[in-house]
């Protein structure tokens, strides 16, 4: 793996400056209250006090929308771009990144994210080093290394998702992480593990903001976030048992409760257990996305296009949601272009789970309640445990569907998946994820690739490594599939 951050970097322009740099016009939804003081100095004295700590900590966020999964450009945001990567979304314009996507035709030179992970992993690295060694008395440490635990674990559990087996670098030494291989996935999940603990034993149990103080924002992880990802990673890890456990501690947290439908993305619901604001005071991005203006009626020749909106909801997505499920009408949205010349009617359908164009009335919210019940019924169905529907009915009610209780397991874990797929679409990648995980990625992706149009295989469940980072570390091996 290539260490863009290199040592020569890290001394003479120090990690402050990096991470300050990040902290831009929207850091104020982060710290609650007048920016931090910004500047740079040396690497070494970084961390001689709580503010300083914090504008670190606070970079990583603020890249989190910049480049790392959650940002405002359709080439940046995991949830876009994995949507159409599978099978919830299609792409309405050729020839851009977000058709290549579509088509499943990313080459080695294109692959987004690996290096911004890589990068933040080194402010992580760094961040943590620092404020365990830093001879300051922090009053707020256990929270800074708690956040940056958390991120760190964040970073990885995308990293061995898209990569597949990744290297580990937990260290800011050049020399060692120009040459690590690539760590099996178990060894990642593993490592994934102990930071998230160590998060879990570090944050508080309420929300706290960039100088320490309880807040009502959730755009700060607290124990309860460390928690919910936890309850993810160990159920894809198949630790069903633990998984339980992890979403139980969630659920039955009075912190939150599930919120009607309408309601579910707004800044700081109830149902939000972890949230990730625009780095700019705006509309969420996903309202950009697919909204941007665009009328319910488009006259031609105008399209989706006209308006920046290049991709639409696919029909497998449409297919999967049952009849009478709110959901449909509560989370999509209906688009018309009337008949024009020897052109039909079409109807179009768009993601509208972000409604509203007001700066920050919105957020994305990478963790929240619903999927903790979801990943309990799952947890408790491979368990054989009988009221594992009772968790897939909460999700099920809140939609307006009635109670089900599947007579197999092999029904109730398809149910599971099925509903998965109507409340979890495009947040994040979650279905390429589910796909992946249960061995269903090649069946579903090979029956869809023919509409896209494009040919699916196997090797394609794993995205490419740059190129770069393969030829300045001997040790990296590339991805099968892609050229080097």
């Amino acid at each position: 793996m290539k260490q863009t951050i290199k040592h020569k970097f890290y001394k003479s322009l120090s990690l402050f400056a990096l991470a300050g740099s990040l902290v831009l016009t929207g850091c104020e939804k982060y710290l609650d209250g007048t920016q931090l003081p910004a500047g740079t100095i040396g690497a070494e004295d970084v961390y001689v006090n709580d503010n300083m700590a914090s504008t670190v900590v606070t970079g990583m966020y603020m890249n989190l929308t910049n480049t790392a999964g959650y940002g405002g450009g359709t080439g940046s945001n995991l949830g876009y771009i994995l949507a159409l990567y599978t099978d919830e979304a299609k792409s309405t314009l050729s020839g851009n990144f977000a058709d290549i996507v579509y088509k499943n035709a990313i080459q080695s030179s294109e692959s987004p994210y690996w290096s911004a992970y890589y990068k933040m992993l080194f402010v992580a690295n760094a961040a943590i080093k620092g404020i365990n060694d830093s001879p300051a008395k922090l009053q707020y440490k256990d929270q800074w290394l708690g956040e940056t635990y958390f991120l760190r674990a964040l970073f990885y559990f995308y990293l061995v998702n898209l990569y597949g087996p990744v290297p580990l670098a937990l260290s800011t030494d050049y020399t060692v992480n120009n040459r690590l291989s690539r760590a099996p996935a178990a060894d990642v999940y593993d490592q994934i593990v102990a930071d998230l603990k160590l998060a879990q034993s570090m944050l508080p149990a309420d929300y706290r903001n960039g100088y320490g103080a309880a807040t009502t924002s959730r755009v700060r992880p607290n124990s309860a976030a460390a928690t919910a990802l936890l309850a993810r990673v160990y159920l894809y890890m198949g630790e069903w048992a633990k998984a339980e456990a992890q979403a139980t501690a969630v659920i039955s947290n009075q912190l939150y409760d599930t919120v009607s439908l309408d309601k579910v993305f707004i800044a700081n619901s109830k149902e939000t257990v972890w949230s990730v604001a625009p780095k700019t005071a705006s509309a969420a991005y996903e309202f950009s996305f697919y909204n941007n203006g665009m009328p319910a009626t488009i006259m031609p020749p105008q399209g989706p296009n006209s308006f920046n909106v290049y991709s639409t909801v696919s029909d497998q997505l449409l297919n999967a949601f049952e009849s009478g499920d709110r959901r449909f009408n509560e989370w999509l949205r209906v688009v018309t272009i009337p008949a024009s010349g020897m052109q039909p009617t079409k109807t179009l359908y768009f993601p509208a789970k972000f409604k509203s164009s007001a700066n920050n009335a919105e957020y994305q919210v990478p963790l929240r309640l619903a999927e903790q019940y979801l990943i309990r019924a799952e947890a408790r169905a491979m368990q054989d445990k009988g009221n594992a529907a009772e968790d897939l009915n909460v999700v099920r009610s809140r939609a307006g569907l009635p109670a089900v209780q599947p007579a197999t397991k092999t029904a109730l874990l398809t149910a599971i998946a099925r509903e998965r797929q109507t409340e979890l679409f495009s947040e994040y990648g979650h279905r390429f994820f589910d796909l992946k995980r249960t061995g269903k990625l090649d069946e579903v992706m090979t029956a869809v690739a023919p509409a896209k149009p494009t040919t699916w295989k196997s090797y394609m469940a794993n995205w490419p490594i740059p190129p770069g980072d393969i030829l300045s570390n001997p040790n990296l091996t590339p991805n099968p599939g892609y050229a080097k």
